[in-house]
């Protein structure tokens, strides 16, 4: 005989219920080639396949696997709001400021970049869809320092991205690779 209790808990399981699987999100950081920060935040119900899948894909694409605070303090949570090239910039920049965004930047493809701290990020982007500015947001890691790429180095920290970003468990991928038009251009071409 089981208990009624047990046997309600297995129905929640299998329904997924509150006692179903449980997610656990982690972060993973290492180094690709050409000494690459990487930052790869994961979503998984079993931290001993994910840590296992990352770490073969590293070794795979010649970087490595680092420990907790390894590479992170390269990185600063961030938020970006994409505003189109037909936004009027004074305007944005105006309603940005009050609404406490931490700066404007013009892209080269002529959109708006408005920039905010991760705590503001929610406030900043209901303050500008307030005034009238709705745009295309996200929360993101930010490098503070870039390492600059050739083609060689690019190709090689762009299959280890894809390798990653095919993993079932991988949310986002961020580096502090730093890959010009130039050298994007020589890689489409091989």
């Amino acid at each position: 005989n089981m208990k009624r209790d047990t046997i309600d808990k297995a129905i929640a399981r299998g329904a997924g219920g509150a006692d179903g699987e449980n997610y656990d999100e982690k972060t993973y950081e290492g180094y690709g080639t050409s000494g690459v920060a990487v930052l790869v935040k994961c979503l998984t119900d079993n931290v001993n396949r994910t840590v296992s899948e990352v770490r073969a894909a590293f070794n795979k694409q010649g970087g490595n696997l680092g420990t907790d605070g390894s590479v992170a303090y390269l990185f600063t949570h961030q938020g970006q709001i994409l505003f189109s090239a037909e936004t009027d910039e004074d305007e944005l920049m105006e309603a940005a400021l009050e609404a406490g965004a931490d700066d404007v930047v013009a892209e080269d493809d002529g959109s708006f970049m408005v920039l905010t701290s991760f705590a503001d990020y929610l406030s900043v982007k209901e303050g500008l869809a307030a005034a009238g500015f709705v745009g295309e947001g996200a929360l993101t890691m930010e490098p503070s320092t870039k390492v600059e790429l050739d083609t060689d180095g690019a190709g090689k920290i762009l299959r280890l991205i894809d390798v990653l970003e095919d993993l079932d468990d991988v949310q986002d991928v961020y580096t502090n690779a730093d890959i010009s038009e130039e050298v994007m251009a020589q890689l489409e071409e091989a």
